[in-house]
This record gives structure tokens, sequence and C-alpha cells, in this order.
């Protein structure tokens, strides 16, 4: 790999642009904005705030969509979910995996789903 490469790779990875960009994308599909270019200012001047602890950082999701979706995934409503559709979900909400560590024989709970 070409060390210019290299460097480019680095710099997403430390400024977390891959990510933020998945969130952008997602928030743009969740909301569906009439203006999509003012709504991302908009969500990236939050960010910025949010970052200085001067406003609440954009969510895609409230608690009753993260509820909703926790649901979809109890599919037997069993009050758990397994690990792998835990990871997936986090993956789909543009969260993420790289730091999680599970067993896979662990349950995940509503309230540690939230978390």
């Amino acid at each position: 790999m070409a060390a210019g490469e290299e460097e480019s790779r680095e710099y997403l990875r430390r400024h977390r642009l891959p990510e933020l960009l998945h969130r952008l994308g997602a928030l743009l599909l969740f909301h569906r904005p009439e203006r999509p270019r003012e709504f991302l200012i908009q969500v990236l001047e939050r960010v910025k705030a949010g970052r200085r602890a001067e406003g609440e950082y954009p969510f895609l999701m409230d608690e009753a969509n993260v509820e909703a979706m926790f649901s979809l995934l109890d599919v037997l409503g069993q009050g758990s979910i397994r690990p792998a559709q835990y990871r997936e979900a986090l993956k789909t909400l543009g969260l993420s995996t790289e730091d999680l560590e599970l067993e896979d024989d662990v349950e995940i709970t509503l309230h540690e789903f939230k978390e």
C-alpha cells in the first residue's frame, strides 16, 4: 500500500469520517427533509454544539424508536436478543461495533440495548 493511501486511511480513521458520513446518510434517509443540504448543515451545527456541551447531540432515533427496533428483533417476546442481532442493529444505526466484546451466549436486554 502506498504511503499516501495509508496516510489517507489513517486520517479517515482518526477523525471517524466514515462513521460520520454513514450517520449523516442515515439521518437523511430517516427524516427525508425537503431541503437536504440545509438539514445537513443544521445537523452538523448541532453536532458541533453538542461537542462543546452547548446542545443536544442529534440522534437518529428517539426512545420509542429504539424500543420498537428491539421488539422487532425480539420476535418471540423473550425480553432479550442475541449478540449477533445486537451487532447488526448497531451497524444498521451506523454505530461502531469494533470495541464491542460480547460472548455469544449472553443475552442483551432492552435496557442494555438502549444504553
